[in-house]
């Protein structure tokens, strides 16, 4: 009898033993394995169980203990959409509480779009929904009518900037966010700018998209924008060869060539677009104007210039003119120097 209870005393203790060192895995052992210190999981919008195994998978060491670990903790039955960061060295509780509890914003970015088609692409790249879902919410009459913009203006409404915004955000949600960004950008100051200028808004964004697409040299931005002001005013077509360009894309229904030449052919183009053929502002923005872009239009600078060309002796610049004979001088100077350079479109 002695002898038995000995025995089972040993059994016992090791049944405890055993039973302790599994717990401690279950619970407080590592069980990632990753190749840098975070890594990020995301998980689509009303996912099942499987779908955050499928997302953890990668990553885990021991998937038996996680399963087990999860369905304790009920992540099986609650399982969310979100990005997650991962850190090495969690364990399977601190797993699950990451999983249940912190979805982590991104910091989405974007600029330098030429169409709401470009935007939306870039945009999918960064956050859940596809890029013909974003479009299609984008484009939706309703959502236009309530932002009281035509979809030629549609681009004017994304202010190019770094937002802080749920990875899982859907269309909708999105551009109303997109929608309150561009109000709050519009502040008293903005619009009383623009209205001393005699434009609005979306009047303002066009103009910078030209300008934006004029110059590289922000410096130089506000000059620009003070010439097409003067034109303007004095009903002087822009004759701005960006709007050119961006309408024969438009008709060729060819965005991706590249023209670093406008011929005279060209400037007859019967598109809106075309400043040459038509007085005034274009439809709509022809690239997505950045800040310094719009404040550059808002904060033009004052002077008597109607005219500028590319400036061959300062790459990047552009030298202005008062009087249509001394930029035709400079104009002949430029094409002569374009030539030599071999570039014919």
């Amino acid at each position: 009898m002695k002898l038995k209870g000995v025995v089972l005393g040993v059994l016992f203790t090791i049944v405890i033993v055993l039973t302790g060192r599994y717990t401690y895995r279950l619970i407080w052992a590592a069980n990632l394995s990753l190749n840098e210190a975070k890594v990020d999981v995301f998980i689509g919008t009303n996912p099942d169980f499987d779908a955050v195994l499928s997302a953890v998978g990668p990553y885990i060491t021991r998937m038996s203990d996680f399963k087990l670990m999860a369905r304790v903790k009920r992540l099986n039955a609650f399982p969310k959409a979100g990005r997650y960061v991962l850190e090495q060295g969690m364990n399977n509780r601190e797993i699950i509480d990451v999983l249940r509890s912190k979805n982590e914003p991104i910091l989405l970015k974007f600029n330098n779009q030429e169409r709401i088609e470009d935007l939306a692409g870039a945009l999918a790249r960064q956050i859940e929904p596809d890029s013909l879902t974003l479009l299609e919410a984008f484009k939706d009459p309703e959502f236009l009518e309530s932002a009281r913009v035509a979809q030629e203006q549609l681009l004017s409404l994304f202010i190019p900037n770094t937002y802080e915004i749920y990875w899982n955000t859907d269309a909708e949600r999105f551009r109303q966010r997109m929608l309150g960004e561009y109000k709050a950008f519009w502040n008293k100051k903005r619009l009383k700018k623009a209205k001393a200028i005699g434009l609005s808004p979306l009047e303002v964004s066009a103009l910078a998209a030209v300008v934006q697409k004029e110059s590289v040299k922000v410096s130089e931005r506000p000059t620009i924008a003070g010439v097409y002001l003067n034109r303007i005013r004095r009903n002087i077509p822009l004759q701005a060869d960006p709007t050119v360009i961006y309408a024969k894309k438009k008709m060729d229904q060819d965005f991706q060539q590249v023209i670093r030449r406008v011929l005279y052919r060209d400037l007859s183009l019967d598109s809106p677009y075309n400043t040459y053929k038509y007085k005034g502002l274009p439809p709509g923005p022809i690239t997505m104007p950045d800040i310094s872009s719009i404040d550059a239009v808002l904060n033009a600078e004052p002077h008597g210039y109607y005219y500028f060309v590319a400036d061959p002796q300062r790459p990047g610049y552009h030298s202005f003119s008062k009087s249509l004979s001394e930029h035709n001088a400079k104009r002949k100077d430029y094409i002569k120097w374009i030539s030599a350079q071999g570039i014919k479109r």
